[in-house]
């Protein structure tokens, strides 16, 4: 078998064989240190940098590119070890992480603010609120197992909690086969188009709400994305939406039922100087509820960057409206915002360029202006 390509693996088989944990040596170190220094003394503002900007000796490009490489194949993760986030200050490890990403993908935007870095610890948020537009990174609840919107969702972990927030992982190759073998019928349920509540987070000339499979349509590429809270928070504030059927709860509820199960899930700390890189389209993650510490800097403090990847795969056609370009090694994905700017864009393109990726000028699929009377005053 092609270890180029996800498969299906289970809690087991990541616990015998840990290549998909690698480890950052002195020289690799040394070689983001340098970097660093060389990206502090430029002063560019991010969205102005090149990978020139963060020059990566040879030895901590090749260990980095390995790690991405490892994310996109047999795995789908890859978790990259020993990064000196215990010296960096905070701004340091910001920049360092935005250089890497420089080397590897094209940043893409994450909330209703259009960032395109985002801190992920507790910032008193409440998880599932009642206006659907909840973020569960900023809160210490634990997670509901869900995809993230970009090709790779990278968490740089720079401060661990006290107790808790343990990272959970699984194959959803493996969860589809399972799911199948106890119900084929239910797994052709997950591939019909499930309604989502963007909360906040779409482009203002876009509808609140889009539509995708769980389960994508390709033969050749596997690919899913599920959210329950989005699918429960988009049947609640809109009811015009058709509602969601008793067999398409039932197949939900199965894969959920799956994908806790811990035969087919990964539990994991994540330790300080930790680098987890997970393929959104065949690994589903979540997290558990945490206790943090009482002082401001100790308090469990994650970076992540949601990045589109030069060796990214093809994406169903009818995922298009979510992921707006489903050709592959193409810029896609995120949640646009409502804040994008011109100089994002500028950033957008000259990145793709630089790694040969395919880039258009956004523009949405479905409209706001399109979407029933009652969407457009909402």
């Amino acid at each position: 078998m092609n270890d180029n390509q996800p498969r299906a693996w289970t809690a087991d088989d990541a616990q015998r064989d840990t290549s998909w944990i690698q480890r950052l040596n002195a020289e690799e170190v040394a070689g983001f240190d340098a970097a660093l220094a060389h990206a502090k003394a430029a002063g560019k503002p991010w969205l102005q940098m090149t990978a020139e900007d963060f020059p990566l000796p040879e030895p901590a490009c090749a260990a980095l590119k390995r790690a991405f490489a490892t994310a996109q194949g047999r795995w789908g993760l890859c978790l990259l070890k020993g990064f000196p986030v215990d010296r960096w200050s905070e701004d340091d490890t910001k920049l360092a992480y935005w250089g890497m990403g420089l080397h590897t993908g094209v940043a893409r935007t994450q909330n209703p603010k259009s960032q395109y870095m985002n801190d992920v610890r507790d910032e008193g948020a409440v998880y599932k609120a009642a206006n659907g537009q909840s973020r569960g990174y900023n809160t210490k609840a634990g997670l509901d197992f869900h995809m993230d919107s970009g090709d790779i969702v990278g968490l740089l972990c720079r401060r661990t909690a006290m107790n808790g927030g343990e990272s959970l992982v699984a194959s959803t190759i493996a969860v589809a086969e399972e799911l199948g073998r106890r119900r084929p019928d239910l797994l052709e349920v997950l591939k019909q188009p499930f309604y989502h509540h963007y909360q906040g987070s779409q482009d203002p000339l876009q509808p609140p709400y889009y539509a995708c499979p769980i389960i994508g349509s390709d033969p050749a590429h596997f690919t899913m994305r599920v959210n329950r809270k989005n699918i429960v928070a988009a049947q609640r504030d809109f009811p015009e939406l058709p509602r969601v059927t008793e067999q398409q709860w039932e197949a939900i509820d199965l894969l959920e039922q799956i994908m806790a199960d811990p035969r087919w899930s990964y539990r994991m700390q994540l330790e300080q100087g930790d680098l987890q890189l997970v393929n959104n389209y065949v690994i589903v993650h979540s997290r558990t509820p945490f206790e943090d510490f009482p002082e401001a800097d100790r308090k469990r403090h994650l970076l992540r960057l949601w990045l589109a990847v030069p060796d990214s795969q093809p994406l169903p056609a009818d995922w298009a409206e979510y992921f707006i370009d489903t050709r592959p090694g193409s810029v896609r994905g995120g949640l646009r915002g409502s804040q994008s700017t011109a100089e994002f864009a500028a950033y957008e393109q000259r990145q793709a360029a630089a790694l040969g990726m395919a880039w258009r000028p956004w523009a949405p699929v479905k409209r706001r202006a399109d979407a029933p009377a009652a969407m457009q005053a909402a």
